[in-house]
């Protein structure tokens, strides 16, 4: 079982000599030899399908463009986890999202017809309705040209502010020093995440909150904000001199690897050194509960939030219990068991406990 956010760098090339579709590949070089005019460097976050892990595929759809909603066309649609997944797309603002439907080569014509159109009264109700549905197959590389042409087409690189004070959100971290590295040859840690805004640049001082947990005496956990100086940048396997919005970026850094290694930063705010506001444990949302719980076989519905109750929310890639303090109308007070950076209109995704699991509640806003 995949549970942790998986990433690859891809390109989206064309040929012209083949026409359309047929032209889109995703090699630089084309069938006939000729080298592929790139058209897109593309960054793909994997999150994990299985319901156990919603807050997992949260902190992936925060750093997301467009979406490709995977339904396998063997079984019928939707499933539980399919509703759940779209719902988060939704409410984590990803407007952009085109439907793969994968296996086609192990239905029947009928199966596959049959499948198409529940697919399309599903995404229909969830308001997708003008969303493209592909059959593909994966295993045989089939449609894989269209799928491409449709997320070249319906999936435009959004307008980034580079203006702005940067920020990143961390979505992993790690040590790249292998066992026995000299002490004269170790780099530092590497923290992985998505530029939100702005642009970072070899040589900047950041600064990561809320940092690393430090536990006292008593077990109270206390969080250190983290100082160091950017020494390298990749997007894939190639180096660049800035970080800019948009892909998945690798910062190397001057951090000790302990801090980083095993996605210990994760859930992190990055920025210039001194520009992130300090770390707070009291947040005020602006929130909308969903009608019914999704994600469940039948659709529940609960009743409102209490005070005192227990639930899980997710900021950016940051993922913290909370206890509601107050709720005033439509906004409602909470106390994190982790701090968090207070960006005003950040979103939010609620979620509460349902037969011992975690299920997608609500949405908000950061006050």
């Amino acid at each position: 079982m995949t549970i942790k956010l998986g990433y690859a760098d891809g390109i989206i090339g064309y040929c012209p000599d083949l026409g359309d579709p047929e032209g889109f590949v995703t090699e630089k070089i084309c069938p006939n030899g000729k080298e592929s005019v790139v058209l897109r460097k593309v960054s793909y976050v994997d999150a994990p399908g299985h319901e156990i892990l919603m807050a997992t595929m949260l902190s992936g759809a925060a750093l997301m463009d467009g979406a490709l909603l995977v339904i396998s066309a063997t079984d019928p649609c939707p499933q539980p986890q399919t509703r759940e997944h779209l719902m988060a797309v939704k409410i984590i603002g990803v407007k952009n999202v085109i439907v793969v439907q994968n296996k086609v080569d192990a239905v029947s014509r009928e199966m596959a017809l049959k499948n198409y159109e529940e697919i399309k009264s599903f995404i229909k109700e969830m308001g997708y309705q003008d969303s493209s549905i592909i059959p593909i197959s994966a295993l045989h590389k089939i449609n894989i040209d269209i799928l491409l042409s449709a997320i070249q087409k319906y999936m435009p690189t959004p307008n980034r502010d580079v203006n702005e004070k940067p920020l990143l959100y961390i979505a992993r971290s790690f040590d790249v020093n292998k066992p026995g590295t000299s002490y004269d040859k170790l780099v530092g840690g590497i923290i992985g995440g998505s530029v939100v805004k702005g642009i970072f640049k070899i040589g900047d001082e950041i600064e990561i909150k809320p940092g690393i947990e430090i536990k006292d005496s008593s077990g109270r956990a206390t969080y250190k904000p983290l100082y160091t100086r950017i020494v390298s940048i990749r997007y894939g396997e190639e180096e660049f001199e800035d970080a800019v919005p948009g892909g998945l970026v690798a910062l190397g850094t001057e951090l000790d690897p302990f801090y980083t290694k095993s996605d210990k930063l994760v859930g992190n705010f990055v920025g210039l050194a001194g520009e992130l506001p300090e770390p707070e444990y009291n947040i005020s949302i602006k929130y909308t509960l969903l009608e019914r719980i999704v994600g469940t076989k039948d659709p529940i519905k609960l009743g409102s939030l209490k005070p005192k109750e227990r639930i899980l929310i997710s900021i950016g890639t940051m993922i913290s219990y909370a206890t509601v303090e107050r709720i005033r109308d439509d906004i409602l007070d909470l106390v994190l068991a982790k701090p968090t950076i207070p960006l005003k209109n950040n979103s939010v995704a609620i979620s509460r406990q349902v037969a011992g699991r975690w299920r997608l509640a609500g949405y908000g806003k950061l006050l």
